[in-house]
């Protein structure tokens, strides 16, 4: 129990130091933020029209920004990928493993601070999705567990990007790795367009789909609707399934993470 203990209050002196990395790297935070701004704009307005049909681009932008959500929260797990990448290339990584800490408290300090960064990066979205017409429909309750989600989704991918980072041999890689892998799984959902619009075979790939999950339970926490209900049981189950996802994901990525940090401390 102790040594849980001083995981976590070690972990909440790492978070605190990856913060002010943060304060004095703010284009990390911009980035966060600018990038799905750009996004939402884009499809909104550019897109919105024409892939809005006869309910229209308001109806569309009601429905893109659950999916904004959830890409925006996703691409943040590169930062977490870059970050241990960065400490392990300046050293850093050496530094932790000579001061009497938990080794827990490393990776968790660094998931963390992530997380905060998405809390950040969803506030800003949020206004962002007020200007252009999107509402929560939704009962205070229901907005606040929409939230809750996206949130375990993020912390749930920070421990995937945690792994990629950790192995990772430089800082040019772990750019690269952190964010290559999330455009299949954010466009082959159903972030911007209903998954019955796909072809068959992506759409049984969309909707078993993490993000498939996490979105369309949003969107149903927030009351915000587009075009027929989609169907199935990931759909019709939309927050228990995004749910045990988060669940499995944490639960075969953590050890794996914790196992390749204990490696690489121990060289």
């Amino acid at each position: 129990m102790n040594a849980i203990l001083k995981g976590f209050s070690d972990g909440g002196v790492i978070t605190w130091r990856n913060l002010k990395n943060v304060q004095r790297n703010p284009d990390w935070l911009m980035a966060a933020t600018i990038q799905p701004i750009m996004f939402v704009l884009l499809f909104a307005y550019v897109f919105g029209n024409a892939i809005g049909g006869a309910s229209g681009g308001a109806a569309y932008r009601e429905f893109l920004i659950a999916g904004i959500f959830a890409q925006t929260v996703a691409f943040n797990s590169a930062f977490t990928v870059i970050g241990f990448a960065n400490d392990l290339q300046k050293g850093i990584i050496d530094r932790f493993r000579s001061l009497p800490i938990s080794r827990l408290a490393v990776i968790l300090g660094r998931t963390t601070s992530d997380l905060l960064i998405s809390v950040v990066a969803l506030i800003v979205m949020s206004l962002c999705g007020l200007i252009v017409g999107w509402r929560i429909r939704g009962s205070f309750l229901d907005a606040v567990l929409g939230y809750l989600v996206m949130l375990m989704f993020a912390w749930a991918l920070s421990w995937v990007g945690a792994l990629i980072g950790l192995l990772a041999r430089s800082v040019e890689v772990a750019q690269s790795a952190g964010l290559i892998w999330m455009f299949p799984l954010s466009f082959i959902s159903s972030a911007f367009v209903p998954s019955d619009k796909l072809p068959p075979f992506l759409k049984a790939i969309a909707d078993w789909n993490p993000f498939t999950a996490v979105i369309n339970a949003a969107r149903e926490l927030f009351g915000n609707k587009f075009g027929a209900a989609p169907t199935g049981w990931p759909a019709e189950h939309a927050a228990l399934y995004s749910v045990l996802c988060c669940v499995a994901i944490i639960a075969i990525f953590a050890p794996l993470a914790t196992a390749r940090y204990k490696r690489v401390a121990s060289r």
